[in-house]
């Protein structure tokens, strides 16, 4: 029997699923659009596994009508997606480029003839190379240009679109892409990434209020990447080693959106940052939001090293092909935690999946029993979540396809729908079959009939 059970969420919950542009799109040189830094960075020597590129993908750019389907199939109420800034604005800025942004208005009119809300991203990482030749996120004048792009984006399909999250997970793009090299623009400077986390949320405050003045009833947030964490051990220097990691990726995000500034315990960092952080920033940043979305794939187990926190797991856990834990529990306490310290109107759950070595057997099909068992224990952490008060209003697994996983190509699958490369062939995971299940077990769930009280 499933642990996942559907009276534990509201009548109208959503259930998605999760994509972005670079990972699934392809046709990189098609509709006139412009060079990212993961073209760039993909064609550095060394930087991605195995060679791989994000050139063709999934071929989602052509084969999105056939993808509806598979959603239609799969009973979305939401697709998240993400927009190539690159495909609208070559430059980054100035002239648009209106063939890139047809693709966006195709994809939306497909989603909304499914019956399937848009749940569009503006920023998934693919910042525009010729941005990041004037300096990138490390100046000022991309967080200005970032707005000029939502205008516009905005401006075609606001119509049409609802929810619209500015960011997603602006902890990774600036530290794995600008302190440890590990991730697209490939910098590796302490200063760039405190830097490009400032402008990042910057912008996202700017662009709130640019989409607001287009779209007054949208509903607009953030995506941020967010790990519950917990000290080895009751030591007073494990657990501030453990409030120290949390610091410096939950509370740096989630303190300057919800409170208007840093964590002050944040010593080092503050002292990086001041320079860059302007008269009015904060009120910026700060601007009232519709929801955050959270991110979450495991949790950070932290113990006191000579050199700092340390991350350590639990040998006894299942672990997945990513090394990451599987720890439901830790997604449940996260969300509580979002809830109790900073009261979002909303939260949705945006990211949440697992990377296993699916193959396909003999008949052609793919048994990913880890993954359905994982995707079951996680929605039913969700649940509980909801159930300790915490305003979760939905729920988008990553991935719904396999795709290009960054630095790593196409070495992890995490999608409900196998990609066969060589083909792009789809074939639906026996995980996808389970969600299906459970979607459909939500819509026909019996409701409690509403009270009525005299007058």
């Amino acid at each position: 029997m499933s642990t996942a059970r559907t009276d534990a969420f509201p009548a109208d919950f959503v259930w998605g699923a999760a994509t972005a542009s670079y990972q699934i799109e392809g046709a990189v040189h098609e509709d006139g659009r412009g060079e990212s830094v993961w073209d760039r960075f993909c064609a550095t020597p060394g930087k991605v596994r195995g060679g791989d590129t994000g050139e063709v993908a999934c071929d989602f750019f052509h084969r999105y009508r056939d993808d509806m389907r598979l959603m239609k199939e799969l009973g979305l109420d939401a697709f998240r997606f993400s927009i190539a800034w690159p495909r609208v604005l070559p430059s980054g800025r100035g002239a648009v480029n209106d063939a890139g942004l047809d693709f966006y208005d195709r994809l939306v009119d497909a989603l909304l003839e499914q019956g399937i809300e848009p749940f569009p991203t503006l920023f998934h990482w693919d910042t525009p190379q010729a941005l990041e030749d004037e300096g990138g996120w490390t100046a000022r004048s991309t967080a200005e240009a970032f707005v000029e792009y939502a205008e516009a984006v905005v401006g075609r399909l606001g119509d049409r679109v609802g929810f619209w999250a500015t960011h997603n997970e602006p902890w990774v793009h600036a530290w794995l892409g600008h302190s440890w090299g590990w991730h697209a623009p490939g910098r590796t400077s302490e200063q760039d990434a405190v830097a490009a986390a400032h402008h990042l949320l910057l912008s996202h405050g700017w662009a709130v209020e640019a989409i607001r003045r287009r779209c007054p009833n949208a509903q607009v947030g953030i995506v941020l990447d967010l790990a519950h964490v917990y000290p080895a051990s009751s030591s007073p220097e494990d657990e501030a080693a453990a409030w120290q990691v949390d610091g410096q990726g939950n509370r740096w995000f989630l303190d300057p959106i919800f409170r208007g500034s840093y964590p002050a315990d944040q010593l080092e960092r503050n002292e990086v940052v001041a320079p860059f952080v302007h008269d009015g920033d904060f009120q910026a940043i700060s601007v009232p939001i519709d929801f955050v979305g959270v991110n979450s794939y495991r949790r950070f187990l932290v113990t006191a090293g000579a050199e700092g926190p340390r991350f350590i797991s639990d040998p006894e856990l299942q672990h997945t092909e990513m090394g990451w834990e599987v720890y439901p529990d830790g997604l449940r306490q996260l969300l509580v935690r979002v809830a109790k310290d900073y009261a979002p109107a909303a939260i949705y759950v945006t990211e949440n999946g697992a990377a296993f070595g699916d193959v396909r057997g003999h008949d052609g099909s793919v048994h990913d029993p880890e993954r359905t068992a994982y995707l079951e224990t996680h929605i039913a952490a969700v649940g509980r979540a909801i159930a300790d008060g915490a305003p979760v209003k939905g729920y988008f697994v990553w991935s719904f396809l396999d795709n290009f996983e960054w630095a790593m190509g196409y070495s992890k699958r995490f999608g409900l729908v196998y990609i066969d490369y060589p083909t792009l062939e789809r074939v639906p995971k026996d995980s996808f079959h389970w969600y299906r299940g459970l979607i459909a077990e939500h819509r026909d769930a019996p409701r409690p009939a509403p009270v009525v009280t005299g007058g």
